[in-house]
């Protein structure tokens, strides 16, 4: 644990300072004065589970006027959705287990890939785990932990599940050479349209998963059991490998950059991944480009986020047929849907083509809930809750049924589901809990779901919708870096190689990050060891280009919390 001194700001002018002997300890003394509400528990349903790797917001009902979406706009029509949700890590494995656990990256003592949380921090209980416990019969289909060391090879089966995990055939070929190039011959890309009909076995992973989650719904209705299922979609990460026919709902001349395509001037070098992963591959190898800032090249670019857009098209096909089998198994109106990703991935913007940093377009997530009979009404009895939607002919118009601008985290992804489900709540975690098997560093969200008033629409803005706006909840989050400025391991550092720490705090107002010295044989941050800072006003500069943690205009405030660091 750490065991320095730790801030945090109200807002950018009023500064609220308590001393405290670790981050862990400041995040539990915010979450103490936040108040409870039960108002949406539903006992005895069904939970699926649904998340996607290396999704942005980047969808119709989060405002993206582009991207055709309509199955997932749908799902939002009915459900609570949160506008400001943020993973804790914007990397898979140390995403995934802090979520899964309810514990943060420092916690879990995971960074990178190579440790499995129950033997090197704490035999912590995850959120299938407690469900299992619980009566339910849980189920993992597609990518729901990481695969590898992070889950013990086994996506923590038996601990976590009820049968071992389904993973796709065809996931070994993701990484191969599958995409046809302008030379005819096959090349391992990273913009990699397909004719599913020519790849290996004649299908791609995450159709193999809605057929198989489909599946295990029929099971789980013949036999009645109540269940937790867990299904995890590879698209849209890289390689971006999806049916050739998306395309056709980009046009690359609608293609635009990304609004801030360069490098921001004033940011700090240790803030810089510089997209190693992508340049791995033969078709941006090819570009010659530059190390560490590039960049790529302009067409290329429009290249790549053509090619994002149609995975993710591709990925919400996916999503409608599976909500659409709950349709034809009677068992819309009896589960629980929630829809998230692990983080974002950067588009361009400040010039990155990754995720691997602190900034929103990284860690920003979709989160939407759907629960039967609260979120949405059965206004028309018999009806069906989610037809499936043709992306390429339906014109969608549909808007969240109920939309808050507040800041969650996915960490409180356990308590939440928890409590929705009418389980006991997990307590939330001492300071000091790597002995403790059940509880949550993260509260649960449930309370931004109650409207003020009884209504029928769950329309409105949240300053006369939802409740507790005297609160100001954060968001936390946190990433390594092996060197003050960008190397070959910088987006993916071991742990050894692990010399600085980035911690950022996201509130409605700014996004304050402080990259600091790490020790990662003892996983202690030193505060006073100050690398670099930044500090972005999102009101007046939402796309964090323009970092003013040094301007003089701050500078006292700055000096203050400096000041107090060192005592």
């Amino acid at each position: 644990m750490l065991e320095t001194p730790v801030l945090f700001c109200f807002s950018p002018f009023i500064v609220y300072i308590e001393k405290f002997q670790s981050p862990l300890s400041f995040y539990l003394s915010v979450l103490k004065l936040m108040p409870d509400n039960s108002l949406f528990r539903v006992g005895g349903k069904n939970v699926l589970f649904i998340v996607v790797d290396d999704l942005r917001p980047t969808l119709g009902c989060y405002g993206d006027n582009l991207v055709k979406s309509p199955n997932i706009n749908q799902l939002a029509s009915q459900s609570v959705v949160f506008q400001n949700a943020y993973a804790q890590q914007a990397v898979c494995a140390p995403s995934r287990v802090s979520f899964l656990t309810g514990r943060r990256p420092d916690t879990t003592r995971l960074y990178d890939f190579y440790s499995y949380w129950r033997v090197h921090a704490g035999n912590y209980s995850t959120i299938p785990q407690y469900f299992k416990q619980n009566g339910y019969t849980t189920m993992s289909v597609g990518k729901v932990f990481h695969p590898g060391i992070s889950s013990n090879y086994n996506d923590d089966y038996p601990y976590s599940w009820s049968i071992p995990p389904f993973h796709p055939s065809t996931e070994k070929y993701e990484n191969t050479k599958t995409c046809k190039g302008k030379d005819g011959k096959l090349h391992a890309n990273l913009v990699c349209p397909v004719d599913v009909a020519e790849v290996p076995e004649g299908t791609l992973p995450d159709i193999q998963s809605t057929e198989e989650a489909i599946r295990l719904l029929n099971v789980m209705k013949k036999k009645k059991r109540k269940f937790f299922l867990a299904v995890g979609y590879h698209k849209p990460h890289i390689p971006l490998r999806y049916p050739q026919e998306f395309l056709k709902l980009y046009p690359l001349e609608n293609i635009t950059l990304a609004p801030d395509p360069w490098v921001p001037e004033e940011l700090p070098p240790v803030a810089y991944n510089p997209w190693t992963d992508i340049r791995e591959r033969e078709d941006v190898q090819a570009l010659n480009i530059s190390f560490p800032y590039g960049p790529v090249p302009e067409d290329f670019q429009r290249l790549i986020r053509q090619s994002y857009f149609a995975a993710v098209s591709y990925l919400d096909t996916q999503v409608g047929r599976l909500l659409n089998a709950l349709d034809d198994l009677k068992l819309s109106r009896k589960t629980i849907v929630v829809f998230t990703a692990d983080h974002g991935w950067s588009l361009g913007e400040h010039g990155e083509w990754a995720k691997y940093s602190n900034f929103d377009v990284a860690t920003r997530v979709p989160l939407m809930f759907y629960v039967p009979g609260k979120t949405s009404s059965f206004a028309n009895p018999g009806g069906r809750q989610f037809p499936y939607l043709d992306p390429f002919t339906h014109v969608s118009n549909l808007i969240p049924q109920g939309r808050t601008k507040k800041i969650v985290e996915l960490v409180s992804l356990f308590p939440t589901l928890a409590e929705l489900a009418g389980l006991r709540i997990p307590p939330l975690c001492p300071e000091t809990s790597f002995d403790v098997t059940l509880c949550s560093e993260g509260r649960s969200i449930v309370r931004y779901f109650a409207p003020v008033e009884e209504k029928g629409d769950y329309g409105g803005d949240d300053s006369d919708y939802y409740q507790d706006d005297q609160e100001e909840p954060i968001a936390f989050c946190q990433y390594p870096r092996p060197a003050d400025t960008p190397q070959w391991n910088s987006d993916k550092p071991k742990l050894k190689d692990i010399k600085i720490m980035g911690y950022s705090m996201r509130t409605v107002d700014y996004r304050y990050t402080v990259w600091v010295g790490f020790n990662p044989s003892t996983f202690s941050a030193n505060f006073q060891d100050i690398h670099a800072g930044e500090l972005y006003m999102v009101g007046t500069d939402p796309g964090q280009d323009h970092n003013i943690y040094n301007n003089s205009l701050h500078s006292n405030v700055l000096k203050k919390i400096l000041a107090f660091l060192r005592r």
